[in-house]
């Protein structure tokens, strides 16, 4: 979602880092090259005006003008301001009551059910008892989907059939809640096209009925100041108290994300980056800010992978790595590890400098390429997996026939293999030092 602003930011930061030293003009030069970026990516005017406003009264300080690397310091302040206006830090969940209660809210066809079965799924991960209420009655296909949802994640979801109204759904829902001890009551509400009285009429009744602890707004942030105009009126009428940006993934220029804390007032919790159950963050600013100006986001990334490794697998790993005993079957394990991450797109954004690197090398992320990467080790037999070095000429024939490659690819596979176990024993040589050196280096790439 970020790809068009952080480009331009990419190149108006290398602009800057270029130079040994920073004066007003070409400060004031650099900031009208920001202020574009950003109105390009739909932020709204308002924003803009402070931001650029706040960046200009610290990079004209002193400290900056006087340092041996101001573009460094100018690049620093960028970040700490985009982090600022996104939010300064993460806004964690209200979970209090018993039940706590979760009201989700929005437009129709913003992504409210999905995301409440992702908000249920995130929770169940970190020990909690969630349950789901479908209360959704205007669009009867969320009723199914959210039943769908539910199964598929191994959530309980309130059986709605036979209720009439949704203020009769969430009073039994509640009460089955408090009977059968679920800690966390999420709500799927219904939507509709624009914002109407009777729309606000039912929710505020749900409201009352309910006493949530968090209300959140599910926006779609294709739909850029749209988004952020609705949230206003959604946050004015019934005191929200989160934001969820779904679609994150897509390809809209940022401006709703950007805008949304200082317009609204109100947090971005969460924001959704797929259409998959598991696709869903929790919405740190600095890290987004990160992401923004390709220093990458490391954390999320080790996050993510403790998320699909975990521990007893990841120590089996590191056995495996350290004996040198690593083969194609397990290589065909992490594959299907890293799917769960989410898309190769967005896993390679969080490293630092891809984004430079893919426009200078037209570097493409080919999502097709563990599908056959995965059929060509299916293709295989255990001994070949275990031994790739017996692969010969017949053997890697039979491979591509089965597999639907050529012998081509089984090459160019098998040389990233060799290189993919020469990069481990180096890890591994490098021992606690050297990881420790190479963390520091991702998480802060713009420092000597």
């Amino acid at each position: 979602m970020l790809d068009s602003l952080s480009s331009k930011f990419r190149k108006v930061l290398k602009d800057v880092r270029g130079q040994g030293t920073l004066s007003k003009s070409n400060v004031e030069e650099t900031l009208k090259e920001v202020r574009l970026a950003l109105l390009e990516a739909d932020v709204n005017f308002k924003v803009v005006k402070e931001f650029v406003s706040n960046v200009r009264e610290k990079a004209l300080g002193k400290e900056v003008l006087e340092s041996l690397t101001p573009g460094q310091h100018f690049t620093q302040i960028v970040h700490d301001e985009l982090a600022g206006l996104l939010g300064g830090t993460n806004a964690e969940l209200e979970l209090k009551g018993s039940p706590s209660v979760i009201m989700l809210v929005g437009l129709q066809g913003s992504g409210k059910t999905t995301t409440t079965a992702k908000i249920a799924n995130l929770l169940k991960k970190r020990g909690r008892n969630p349950y789901i209420v479908p209360a959704d009655l205007f669009r009867l296909a969320a009723v199914l989907q959210l039943k769908k949802l539910s199964a598929d994640i191994k959530v309980d979801c309130f059986d709605s059939d036979g209720y009439d109204s949704t203020k009769e759904i969430c009073t039994e829902a509640l009460r089955v809640a408090k009977l059968k001890g679920y800690d966390t009551l999420l709500v799927d509400t219904a939507g509709r096209l624009h914002i109407d009285d009777a729309l606000m009429g039912e929710l505020g009744e749900l409201k009352s009925i309910l006493s949530p602890t968090e209300i959140l707004f599910v926006a779609d942030s294709m739909t850029g100041q749209d988004a952020v105009n609705t949230a206003t009126g959604f946050a004015d009428a019934l005191d929200v108290t989160g934001v969820v940006l779904t679609k994150f993934d897509g390809d809209a220029r940022g401006g709703a994300a950007l805008s949304m804390r200082m317009t609204t007032g109100v947090p971005i919790k969460f924001i959704g980056t797929g259409e998959k159950v598991e696709e869903i963050e929790v919405f740190h600013p600095e890290r987004i800010a990160g992401r923004i100006l390709d220093m990458g986001d490391v954390m999320t990334l080790i996050e993510k992978a403790q998320d699909a490794v975990g521990v007893d697998e990841a120590k089996v790993l590191e056995k495996k790595i350290k004996s040198d005993t690593f083969t194609l079957n397990d290589f065909k394990d992490q594959l299907k590890k890293i799917k769960k991450m989410g898309s190769m797109e967005s896993i390679l954004a969080m490293v630092p400098g891809f984004g430079a690197m893919k426009k200078a090398k037209d570097v493409d992320v080919d999502e097709g390429e563990l599908t056959k990467i995965e059929a060509i080790i299916d293709s295989m037999t255990t001994y070949e997996r275990t031994n790739p070095g017996v692969l010969n000429s017949s053997r890697k024939q039979r491979i591509a026939k089965g597999s639907g490659t050529r012998v081509q690819d089984i090459n160019k596979f098998i040389n990233q293999y060799k290189q993919m176990r020469k990069m481990m024993k180096k890890l591994k040589n490098a021992g606690p030092r050297g990881m420790q050196g190479l963390m520091q280096k991702l998480q802060n790439p713009y420092t000597n």
